[in-house]
């Protein structure tokens, strides 16, 4: 029983995190006419307080000021189409694509969908959330997508439409097509196993598509070493950690791109490299189901949720990869978004950003996302499996009805920010304080735990009750 209870408790304490806070919540069926009073996203002061610092803080960001993100231009957003895989796509479905004329859905010269009702938003958040900020370019490319052999190399599923939801077409010039990728779905966008899709769960598309990029030849006419140090400066960009004493991304200027894509390929779905992580410490891609009740963003909790401002502005910051204002911040000097310098700002009319309206509709309709329906069923196991919950002491930090106390692990020399010492309870061996995971919902996702090192759940626990805000049980 004892070491049933300690593996319970590890496969829990490694469920799905990004935490936050509780926002005052709004009817999200009301018809009635909807006109909030929009938050300032990028504010001076409020920006210099919403990051957790890390222990040594030398290395915590100086973001940019207002006056230099408001002179960022708001990229426009077009209406886009489904892409199929191999098989699946309906007869003379590209050539009617190009047929068709661009059409702007939302950008800050005049065009915007319907924003009536707080439904309207909603619906409007949607179209940012599967937005792509880049275009016919990086892992998914057209020509990788209509070959059944990438899928077979990559394993990236397919929804049982035919559709591949982590990329979509668009056309910005009558005549030529683009895929369009890197949005909040393609890596919130988890495909189940019988090809339904959940918006908002962990993603289900890992970076085996990297590692398939990396391994191919460069274009014809494009110099093979100009082509791989162009690839290592952008390695660079996303994972040097320079105020460090050796910056632990150092080693990846002796990596060969065959190396890299060997790195890339020992990552799971659901796993992701992502700036201010790294190649060889990858981080879970976060379920964004129940993030409105949860006090701190980020796969670590480095990010408060106060507000819905706060969910804004961590939009606004975690734009697509390295295409948001987290890029162009100030980390002891070193600023990602600079290469191959990374000493100073580059011209905000070269970056490109989200509008006011925008951030404020995704915030909204990432409130309302619901998880699916539970496969599993309410049995003797369960009722076991709540009560060994309860008497390994789980609910200390995975407290009920969230299944967080949405406080934070402190790591050794960290002294929590003004005001938030009450949300500190422990001690932690972490670089920086690390938010308490939410355990609930982890039957709609996998791998568990920060860095995705539990890959599969092999007993199940549904013993959430139903009345629970997320509407989720547990599995293991």
């Amino acid at each position: 029983m004892q070491s049933r209870s300690v593996a319970l408790t590890m496969v829990l304490t490694a469920a799905l995190l990004s935490l936050s806070s509780q926002p005052s919540r709004q009817s999200q069926n009301s018809q009635s006419k909807f006109a909030p009073e929009i938050p300032r996203t990028w504010d001076d002061a409020a920006i210099a307080t919403l990051e957790v610092p890390l222990a040594n803080p030398i290395g915590s960001p100086r973001h940019v000021t207002a006056d230099y993100y408001y002179k960022i231009p708001v990229q426009p957003i077009y209406k886009s189409y489904p892409v199929y895989a191999p098989g699946h796509e309906p007869s003379g479905y590209l050539d009617s694509l190009k047929q068709k004329d661009p059409e702007i859905v939302w950008d800050d010269a005049g065009h915007r969908p319907s924003l009536l009702t707080e439904a309207d938003w909603i619906k409007a958040g949607e179209v940012v959330f599967e937005a792509p900020v880049r275009f016919s370019g990086g892992a998914l490319q057209p020509q990788y997508l209509s070959d059944p052999a990438w899928y077979k190399a990559t394993g990236t599923p397919i929804a049982k439409d035919g559709t591949v939801p982590f990329a979509v077409w668009v056309v910005r010039k009558k005549g030529s097509l683009e895929m369009g990728s890197v949005s909040c779905a393609t890596c919130h966008t988890r495909v189940m196993p019988d090809g339904s899709i959940v918006k908002g769960a962990q993603g289900s598309l890992g970076s085996h598509d990297v590692a398939y990029d990396l391994r191919q030849p460069p274009p014809s006419g494009v110099d093979p070493a100009r082509a791989a140090a162009s690839r290592l400066l952008f390695f660079k960009s996303l994972y040097s950690v320079p105020w460090l004493t050796p910056d632990p991304a150092s080693m990846l200027s002796g990596m060969s791109l065959q190396d890299l894509a060997a790195a890339e390929d020992t990552i799971p779905a659901g796993v992701f490299p992502r700036h201010r992580a790294g190649l060889l410490t990858p981080v879970q891609i976060p379920d964004l189901i129940g993030v409105r009740d949860r006090r701190y963003l980020d796969r670590t909790g480095l990010q408060q949720h106060r507000s819905i401002v706060d969910l804004m502005r961590y939009a606004a910051m975690n734009r697509g990869i390295l295409d948001g204002a987290d890029a162009l911040a100030s980390h002891d000097g070193f600023i990602p978004a600079d290469r191959p310098r990374f000493s100073t700002l580059p011209d905000p009319a070269t970056q490109s950003r989200y509008s006011e309206e925008q951030l404020y509709a995704l915030a909204l309709y990432v409130y309302s996302l619901q998880p699916p329906p539970n496969p599993n069923k309410f049995d003797g196991v369960v009722v076991r499996g709540e009560k060994v919950f309860e008497k390994s002491g789980c609910p200390m930090c995975h407290t009920p009805p969230l299944y967080t106390s949405n406080k934070l692990t402190l790591a050794p020399g960290f002294t929590p920010p003004p005001g938030a010492e009450e949300r500190a309870i422990t001690k932690s061996h972490r670089s920086k304080a690390s938010g308490i995971a939410a355990c609930s919902g982890i039957a709609a996702g996998a791998p568990h735990s920060k860095t995705g090192s539990i890959r599969a759940a092999r007993a199940t626990i549904t013993f959430l009750p139903a009345s629970s805000p997320t509407g989720r049980r547990l599995t293991r």
